[in-house]
């Protein structure tokens, strides 16, 4: 069964970064035809679709544009959220979630029903 295994969380002081990773284990499994996601969730908040990337187009939401970027290394089967500048408004459990396409689901990315979701990782902006 495939599982996306995330990575990369943790606590940092307001202007920091991180670098999330989320990758797929199952053995022979590719993500080359999927869409791949972060979406994060504070405490009290709705669901918030972050970034996407596919193999036509990538997207960023509003809150995070300019701060942080998505890549995907697919021979490694993997997709990584490099963080900067992060913000205590930032703080959220941060999931990966992959779903077959070539366009991200930029109306729907928050709502939307994806094929595999990560366990999520802990982010904690604070000084």
């Amino acid at each position: 069964q495939v599982q996306l295994v995330e990575s990369g969380g943790g606590l940092v002081q307001p202007g920091g970064s991180l670098r999330l990773s989320c990758a797929a284990s199952a053995s022979g499994f590719t993500l080359d035809y999927y869409v791949l996601v972060w979406l994060r969730q504070a405490p009290g908040k709705e669901r918030e679709g972050v970034s996407c990337i596919s193999s036509k187009d990538i997207y960023y939401a509003d809150s995070v544009k300019g701060r942080f970027t998505i890549s995907r290394d697919n021979p490694k089967n993997t997709v990584h959220l490099q963080m900067n500048s992060l913000k205590p408004e930032d703080t959220a459990v941060y999931y990966c979630a992959a779903v077959l396409g070539s366009m991200c689901p930029r109306r729907s990315i928050s709502s939307r029903a994806y094929d595999y979701w990560g366990q999520g990782t802990q982010v904690t902006v604070s000084s």
